[in-house]
């Protein structure tokens, strides 16, 4: 029997372990999508305690911040929402983590927990409801005590070069600014220009952003669609003037209607005036947004990340209560392949397709996506269209594998660029060790069976590539 998450956890091959432990293990992580807080990472945040970073909770200014995986592992164990997001005492919150916990076996939160414990804290035995008063002092004293246990030196223990924060197109970018000014910050910090507020203009509040979005260019009023289209264009270059690499767009399916500026205008006028729109009006002001901003990503060297087919929000008790991203979110059913392949198509019939990472929740579409990557490469750069990383509910072992498996049938998965945590915690880090480990694995596995020579030049060329290298030549780092 294997002692429990040792050295070589989940590396089940003499190749695997050598992969991981030569290789993988020693590279830098480039972590280019996540929502981590550049005000966190500049103020170089010191938590009280363990609850604080792995469960989180209410703000100061009433909103919720917090790892919705877990909270939504503690509902699913029945545990009262006062443990979970409320104002319980943190060490009953954490003994309540730990009941949940101890249930959880098969689920990858059980394995990211216990390498944040290793990893992070030296802990090495299972947390348990029994552990827990240990655990809880030894962790606590860490994070109150050693001086590398902040937001920063969490940064620098994980060895990351490379944090992609997700932001509003109307954020000033004063915390960027000052991280990009202060030396002893090794790591590069950029923005993620995510403007989906704009883009929803079927969706509440949606009228009063673009009054803010108005104001952000010095202006009363965005009376026009072209107004709006050079308001984010305007907002994207001073995003790239500040370490731009990537936008985000999380969308509940990739849109397509072919749309003039002039008939997004139309569609736009009727949203200004309070009026129902249909879905094609929906469909048609947003590719005009998707097309705009394509163009300007290519323009300016910006990868363009779609993620689509989350069900949002299911829950509306805790929906209101809360707010979005608490846990209640779920996979959708989408069959927006055509549209991602008309979007993309009509870009590059233009010379103007920027590198694009899709990302489906469902992952039914793991096939789709890998045979749709492929119409659309080019000699601009090796893996220009990326199948992205198993997504959310798809990060698990067997999602990874499955993710990883299609991308390699239908593209060339030497050229993937790996891994992202898309989390709130400056613990998270250890899902690219969880990643680079069950990558190992599977390669080591084929080399094994003698499904690829055991060439090491070339095998360590493409570990090294997707644990690191293809990410920072991607986002020219």
């Amino acid at each position: 029997m294997r002692d429990f998450m040792d050295k070589d956890f989940i590396l089940q091959t003499e190749t695997a372990r050598h992969l991981y432990h030569d290789y993988a293990c020693k590279m830098p992580l480039a972590d280019y999508h996540c929502h981590l807080s550049p005000k966190e990472i500049y103020e170089d945040r010191r938590f009280d305690n363990i609850v604080e970073v792995w469960l989180g909770g209410r703000n100061p200014d009433g909103s919720y911040a917090g790892d919705h995986y877990k909270w939504r592992m503690m509902r699913s164990h029945g545990i009262d929402e006062e443990y979970i997001t409320g104002s319980k005492d943190p060490y009953e919150r954490f003994v309540k983590l730990a009941e949940a916990l101890e249930m959880a076996i098969g689920n990858p939160m059980y394995h990211w927990c216990h390498l944040e414990l290793q990893q992070f804290f030296g802990v090495y035995e299972p947390l348990t409801v029994e552990s827990a008063p240990r655990i809880w002092e030894h962790c606590n004293k860490l994070l109150r005590e050693d001086p590398d246990m902040t937001a920063r030196g969490l940064i620098r223990k994980a060895n990351v070069a490379f944090i992609g924060t997700t932001d509003d197109p109307i954020d000033s970018l004063e915390w960027h600014e000052k991280i990009a000014a202060d030396p002893t910050i090794k790591a590069i910090v950029g923005p993620s220009y995510r403007p989906d507020k704009a883009v929803n203009i079927h969706k509440g509040g949606w009228q009063a952003y673009m009054a803010q979005l108005a104001g952000c260019v010095g202006k009363e009023s965005l009376p026009s669609m072209q107004d709006v289209l050079d308001a984010l264009v305007e907002r994207l270059e001073f995003f790239h003037a500040r370490g731009c690499k990537a936008s985000d767009h999380g969308l509940d399916y990739v849109p397509f209607q072919s749309y003039t500026v002039e008939q997004a205008d139309a569609v736009y006028q009727k949203a200004l005036r309070g009026e129902k729109l249909t879905t094609q009006e929906v469909e048609g002001y947003q590719t005009v947004i998707l097309l705009t901003l394509g163009k300007a990503y290519s323009r300016l060297g910006i990868a363009m990340q779609l993620h689509y087919s989350c069900l949002r929000n299911n829950n509306e008790r805790i929906f209101r209560t809360i707010g979005p991203d608490a846990g209640v979110d779920a996979i959708a059913q989408n069959t927006c392949g055509g549209n991602i392949a008309q979007l993309l198509s009509a870009l590059d019939l233009e010379g103007q397709c920027p590198r694009t990472i899709l990302y489906s929740l469902n992952p039914a579409d793991n096939a789709q996506l890998g045979a749709l990557i492929g119409c659309f490469q080019d000699s601009s750069i090796p893996g220009k269209i990326q199948h992205g990383s198993a997504w959310w509910f798809n990060d698990t072992k067997s999602g990874m594998e499955e993710q990883m498996k299609s991308l390699a049938n239908l593209g060339l998965l030497g050229n993937f660029i790996g891994m992202l945590t898309d989390s709130r915690s400056f613990l998270s880090y250890t899902r690219h060790d969880y990643f680079r480990r069950i990558l190992c694995n599977l390669i080591g596995n084929w080399v094994e069976n003698g499904e690829y020579p055991n060439h090491d030049a070339s095998l360590k060329k493409i570990v090294e590539g997707i644990s690191f290298h293809n990410a920072a030549r991607y986002f020219d780092l």
